[in-house]
């Protein structure tokens, strides 16, 4: 079980960096800024999405990223907070299932 926690650990310390850079983000795009904060997020939400590779549900993952991608390529703040939805769903399956496969 140790391994399974070591890894839920890691992929949740992550997801709390996406989380802030998701922040950052969705102020830039409700200001109409084009921040840094937005480029940032995309390369934080990989490093996540790549923390679920080997899931079962990663290719979820990597299709609600691109999603969101797209949104913030656009400055589509509608399309944006309606993307990390399905997002944020498919990391919690992840996470869900990772805590629940014994090691």
């Amino acid at each position: 079980m140790a391994a399974a926690g070591d890894c839920t650990s890691g992929v949740r310390s992550v997801a709390e960096a996406a989380n802030k850079a998701a922040a950052h983000c969705w102020t830039a795009l409700v200001g109409g800024c084009d921040s840094t904060s937005r480029s940032s997020l995309i390369l934080t939400l990989h490093d996540l999405s790549a923390a679920t590779a080997g899931s079962a549900h990663y290719r979820r993952v990597a299709e609600a990223e691109c999603r969101i991608d797209e949104a913030v390529r656009e400055g589509d703040g509608a399309e944006f907070a309606e993307a990390f939805v399905g997002y944020d769903q498919a990391v919690a399956t992840v996470l869900s299932r990772l805590r629940s496969t014994p090691a």
